[in-house]
């Protein structure tokens, strides 16, 4: 008889965002670049191809390594690699949280990093925010067993943010790492990377999927202090980046033209979408990430979801059950101009019709 282990059969487990597969549709829900990455990348991938997938790849990934050590202006023994910011989120979690010891999270935030605790047999303890988007003096307490703190900045689902000196000021509160979750700081004014440097307590982790338009390769990488990075590569899978993958981030990332330029349409863009999304009567919340947060507690926002998605547009319907006005939102990624020009027509004909 199979004997599931107790915690992995009760805990729900997460529930990524929907990913349609076949047909034509505007793709709103899932925060990923809505550009055509790189050009680089093709190259890459072939060259690698003709050096022969016959062979492991390199475990270290070091050839991204020196690239992002470049680029950010970290050595390369500060910098991991994994096969997505999530496998490094759960090397973290191995790394740093026992069972029955705690992660700390806010609330709301990323669902994932509660699941992680759950497969450690360990405790989430969710601090809520406070009504703007702010930390409490609660998640800057210390108490007993807490063993890692993850702060995602922007956070998500609400695209707020700590500045430097708050990042720092909140890792010197706690007694244990900081982990900076900074899938979505390309599109802010400021990130944390360099502050790995000044105290050891932070760490930083970083994705492709967003900034990059590789959410469909999986990459990710993390900055910690090098002896925290020995103690990383002992957690991680052997290979934990293929060869292809490798070199289409390392390319990639070098691309600084195509960052540049990408980085400034979707910025650009969620400069005028903001304010049309208000403008339709939503509550919607400033931000520093390539998503606007929009509720409205008077409206069935899961019918505005569904009549969408009828129509082939796809948006995040997120429930936070103890959040305030019953925790209902929808998440809007930043899509093209013409995508987002056309979602603001298709809820203006929904009101209309409601």
């Amino acid at each position: 008889m199979l004997t599931i282990r107790k915690n992995i059969a009760e805990m729900p487990g997460y529930v990524p965002g929907e990913q349609p597969q076949a047909g034509t549709f505007i793709k709103l829900n899932t925060n990923e670049c809505p550009y055509k990455p790189s050009g680089r990348i093709a190259a890459a991938c072939q060259a690698a191809i003709e050096r022969g997938l016959n062979r492991y790849p390199d475990p270290m990934a070091n050839s991204f390594r020196r690239a992002a050590s470049e680029i950010f202006g970290v050595p390369a023994e500060y910098i991991l690699a994994g096969n997505g910011s999530d496998d490094i989120l759960t090397i973290l979690t191995r790394t740093f949280v026992g069972e029955n010891e705690t992660l700390r999270l806010p609330y709301p935030s990323y669902i994932l990093y509660k699941s992680l605790a759950q497969l450690q047999n360990a405790k989430s303890e969710e601090i809520p925010f406070d009504e703007d988007w702010r930390l409490t003096p609660a998640f800057r307490a210390p108490t007993k067993d807490l063993k890692l703190v993850y702060l995602p900045n922007p956070n998500s689902p609400s695209g707020t943010r700590l500045t430097r000196g708050e990042v720092l000021e909140l890792a010197d509160s706690l007694p244990c790492p900081l982990v900076v979750d900074e899938a979505y700081a390309d599109f802010a004014d400021e990130n944390c990377v360099d502050l790995v440097l000044e105290n050891k307590n932070i760490i930083v982790t970083r994705t492709m999927s967003k900034s990059y338009g590789l959410a469909g390769l999986r990459f990710g990488f993390v900055f910690a202090h090098p002896d925290l990075i020995q103690e990383f590569v002992k957690v991680k899978d052997s290979y934990n980046c293929d060869a292809l993958s490798i070199a289409a981030a390392t390319a990639a990332i070098q691309d600084r033209e195509w960052f540049e330029e990408t980085i400034g349409k979707i910025r650009k863009t969620r400069g005028w979408m903001e304010p049309a999304l208000a403008e339709l009567g939503f509550h919607t919340v400033p931000s520093h990430a390539n998503f606007i947060w929009c509720t409205q507690k008077d409206w069935d926002l899961k019918e505005i979801y569904l009549k969408l998605k009828a129509q082939n547009i796809f948006v995040r319907y997120m429930v936070y059950d103890r959040w305030k006005d019953g925790g209902c939102g929808l998440r809007i990624s930043v899509g093209t101009d013409e995508e987002v020009r056309t979602l603001i027509e298709k809820i203006k004909e929904i009101q209309k019709n409601n």
